[in-house]
């Protein structure tokens, strides 16, 4: 069952759309914690990274412990991140406040 997607201000989808953008490009999840941080549309979207960046984190450290025979799993897992990624560019853009697909319900901001 996937989860109703946020509604934010029209404006504050606007003025934030780009720093929401950038929060799913690896550790550029911390431009829009930083620099727009009063922004609840920002802000969902640098949870969202941050919840990227850790599975990118994790399925790399898992993937140099695979041995060399299992590496394909490694490259599907990865495959399957940039997927993500390309989805969460794509809400940000659209302005749209949606979760990730399986890791998106791990971080949220708080109110």
């Amino acid at each position: 069952m996937s989860e109703p997607q946020i509604v934010y201000d029209r404006r504050d989808v606007e003025d934030n759309c780009i720093m929401a953008i950038l929060a799913y490009i690896w550790l550029l999840f911390l431009v829009p914690l930083l620099a727009a941080k009063d922004s609840p549309f920002a802000r969902f979207h640098a949870c969202q990274g941050v919840s990227l960046f850790i599975a990118w984190v994790g399925v790399n450290v898992i993937g140099a412990l695979l041995p060399h025979n299992l590496s394909g799993l490694h490259w599907i897992a990865s495959v399957g991140l940039l997927v993500l990624m390309v989805i969460g560019i794509r809400n940000a853009y659209s302005g749209v406040a949606k979760p990730l697909p399986l890791i998106g319900k791990f971080l949220r901001p708080k109110k």
